[in-house]
């Protein structure tokens, strides 16, 4: 029998481990979309049990049958924007940040659209067809029928959360806002609860419709309240996380140091965040999402903050000693999704400090990391990753300046070859390792754009951008 090398072993049970985790989190995926579709299929199936199909033969009553089937899938849908939000651990690890948002998003115009729908075509059916008398049945639906008042308000909620949520108005609020206006959804949701379970048929017509939905809103409120409110209590009252130093690292830049109780029994990888909030005066209860600039040794963890606005810039005044909430830990830019031995880090400005902290606690030998980083003409972290490269056997390239043209995310140092030729140049075998990138979401598109045309599979990305 052929002897094992020094650690080896060590690495066949990484081996092990990251096969059992991208099982579970292949199940879990499969899980989540099994339910949603099966919970479609049923809402659907009961429609057309209550004669939805039959009902489209006339004008009225298909207006109204439209109004029925629409209202179930936008409630179907409701339901699985509300566990998107919750920030579910097992959606969080099979999914990531980035892809979450991208269904949150998707999920949550499509069942804003079907519940306008829903909303004309059943006011439009109980005025027999008549768009004049539109107005004034809608009037009478909401103040003589049951929730229907609370029905009206919830869509108000709802309309002022996507509304905010278009990329023209993101732009123009701060993040605290629009994560404050954001929560409006789950109120938007708690309530059209009412109106659904008194007035409407097809979730009060048979027992197993009333077990159905009654289940699904309660259970929906459960992992709500428990992932939202139990978890973070749980995991502060364990830490209990203080403010241990504000230390300055750049123009505009400071890492915060925390510590706290039994660190090393957190449940935290390099490269996550944590929604913060520190107890240091007004604005507390509006919480920012920083990542791990430094790997979780047990001991303390570090975030890394660029000022950019009035929640940020408050963490640079920060005295040692002040009470520090979180809610996490979050992001699968972590060891969690990776498949290959060797890897790569590709990170723009502040959003190489989850990259940093991979650099350090990912299990890699000496020449399988390349680090590859867009920066100003002061590095972040540059006398870490200096000294960290030879200890690691971290190979560190820069790309210092401005970016050579719009459509590049590269700076002019790349010379007149593609970007594509570039990186191939740079790191040939880019192909047959796990890459991890980070930064501004216009910049990301363009490296994933880049990374695609080299050949990386879809499955050996993985990508966080920064953006809300």
């Amino acid at each position: 029998m052929t002897a094992l090398a020094p650690g080896a072993a060590v690495r066949l049970t990484s081996y092990r481990d990251r096969g059992r985790r991208a099982r579970v989190d292949a199940r879990v995926r499969l899980a989540a979309v099994a339910v949603l579709w099966l919970s479609l299929l049923l809402v659907t199936y009961w429609w057309v049990a209550g004669g939805g199909v039959q009902d489209l033969t006339t004008w009225t009553d298909g207006l109204d049958s439209v109004g029925r089937l629409s209202g179930l899938i936008a409630s179907v849908l409701l339901l699985a924007q509300v566990v998107l939000m919750s920030r579910l651990p097992a959606l969080e690890r099979a999914y990531g940040q980035d892809r979450i948002a991208h269904l949150h998003r998707l999920v949550g115009f499509t069942s804003f659209n079907l519940m306008l729908l829903h909303i004309a075509t059943i006011t439009w059916g109980y005025a027999a067809g008549s768009l004049a008398a539109t107005p004034g049945t809608f009037w009478n639906l909401t103040v003589s029928y049951p929730g229907m008042l609370l029905a009206v308000a919830g869509t108000a909620c709802l309309v002022m959360v996507v509304v905010t949520s278009t990329r023209a108005a993101r732009g123009k609020l701060r993040y605290e806002s629009w994560h404050l206006l954001h929560l409006y959804a789950y109120l938007g949701v708690g309530l059209a609860l009412p109106h659904q379970l008194w007035t409407g048929t097809d979730f009060t017509s048979s027992t197993g419709r009333t077990v159905f939905w009654w289940t699904a809103w309660a259970g929906t409120a459960a992992l709500v309240l428990v992932t939202r409110v139990g978890r973070p209590l749980v995991l502060n009252l364990r830490h209990r996380l203080r403010v241990a130093a504000v230390v300055p690292e750049g123009d505009g830049i400071w890492s915060v140091h925390v510590t706290g109780r039994r660190l090393d029994r957190m449940r935290v990888e390099a490269g996550q965040f944590f929604t913060w909030r520190f107890l240091s005066g007004t604005g507390w209860s509006r919480g920012n999402p920083y990542s791990l600039s430094a790997a979780p040794d047990g001991r303390s963890l570090r975030i890394t903050v660029q000022g950019v606005g009035d929640g940020s810039d408050a963490t640079a005044r920060l005295a040692p000693g002040t009470r520090v909430l979180v809610e996490g830990p979050y992001g699968r830019l972590s060891d969690r999704p990776r498949t290959r031995d060797k890897v790569a880090f590709i990170g723009a400005g502040v959003g190489i400090t989850p990259l940093r902290a991979l650099a350090e606690g990912l299990d890699y030998a000496p020449g399988d990391a390349v680090y590859l980083e867009r920066c100003t003409d002061q590095p972040l972290f540059a006398r870490e990753l200096e000294a960290l490269a030879p200890a690691r056997g971290l190979r560190i390239l820069r790309m210092p300046g401005r970016r050579r043209y719009d459509g590049s995310w590269l700076s002019r140092h790349a010379g007149g070859v593609t970007d594509t030729e570039a990186l191939r140049y740079w790191v040939p075998d880019i192909a047959e390792r796990d890459v991890y990138v980070c930064g501004p979401a216009p910049w990301t598109d363009l490296v994933r754009a880049t990374l695609r045309e080299a050949g990386l599979p879809d499955d050996q990305l993985h990508l966080e951008s920064f953006s809300w």
